[in-house]
């Protein structure tokens, strides 16, 4: 196994990511000014899109992360038929899910039932596709409806925080469907798609835009918020430092962009298929 994955099984993952989210989340201005000043020395973080500059504008470096975009920084497709990009980030991997299971990395798969907790409603994306993206520490960390629909149910699962780079994708078996993540069901006009916002090493947080589930997870739990809708590239949520989205289509709904593979970068809005129906 690489280092840096053998690493990871044995360091305290929960705790070391809640001591260091200790510290993201103060809001002493010595604390704030220096992590801030550093994250934005160490990855040349171009301030220009978002709302606020200096560290005098945030009340934490959390408040800094999560920073919102200024009007217009991320417009929409015309075309309604488009799906678009949740989150900014890398495309890790994107295709098919075959008899229920999809890829991890090259020669790595895992199961669609496993990854949402064992829900009922895994069986309607056996055949489906899927997108992963990966957000990076210097990327924008809120996330966005792919498209319209409603919130049908939240499923909150504890586990582990292994990091969720490359090289963890390679060398920790079914990574995803062992980390703690928040599964969000939402009912949309082709059926029922679904989110997953998978946690790790040294993410704080998982916030969401309405008064939901709010992380570390203790144990598995399911909601069915009342009247949450969301139009295509409306606010889902935030992670408080970096991780990886998972959108799940079901068979014969959504035809994948054939641009949209490994390596790929995204933004919020960037097509990453068309409705079928």
């Amino acid at each position: 196994m690489h280092p840096f994955a053998a690493l990871q099984h044995v360091v305290p993952q929960h705790g070391l990511s809640r001591l260091l989210g200790a510290f993201a989340a103060s809001g002493n201005g010595v604390v704030k000014r220096l992590l801030i000043n550093a994250f934005k020395s160490a990855y040349r973080i171009d301030m220009t899109e978002f709302e606020g500059d200096s560290a005098a504008d945030f009340t934490s470096f959390n408040d800094f992360f999560t920073r919102g975009l200024l009007a217009g920084s991320r417009p929409m497709p015309d075309d309604p038929g488009r799906v678009v990009s949740p989150a900014d980030g890398t495309v890790s991997q994107a295709g098919a899910i075959a008899a229920g299971r999809l890829m991890q990395a090259k020669g790595r798969e895992y199961a669609v039932a496993e990854l949402l907790g064992g829900t009922d409603f895994a069986a309607e994306f056996a055949n489906g596709s899927f997108v992963t993206i990966y957000l990076a520490p210097h990327n924008y960390h809120r996330f966005h409806a792919p498209c319209s629909g409603r919130l049908l149910q939240s499923i909150e699962i504890p586990g582990r925080l292994f990091s969720v780079n490359g090289v963890t994708e390679r060398h920790v078996k079914r990574v995803f469907a062992r980390n703690e993540r928040l599964v969000l069901r939402i009912g949309a006009s082709f059926g029922d798609y679904a989110m997953v916002l998978v946690g790790a090493m040294i993410v704080a947080s998982i916030r969401v835009a309405w008064p939901g589930p709010k992380s570390p997870y203790r144990r598995q739990t399911s909601r069915n918020p009342p009247d949450v809708v969301f139009e295509r590239g409306d606010e889902v949520g935030a992670f408080l430092l970096g991780s990886t989205v998972i959108v799940l289509f079901p068979g014969g709904a959504v035809d994948l962009a054939n641009a949209v593979a490994p390596g790929l970068p995204l933004r919020v809005g960037t097509t990453i298929g068309t409705l079928v129906h």
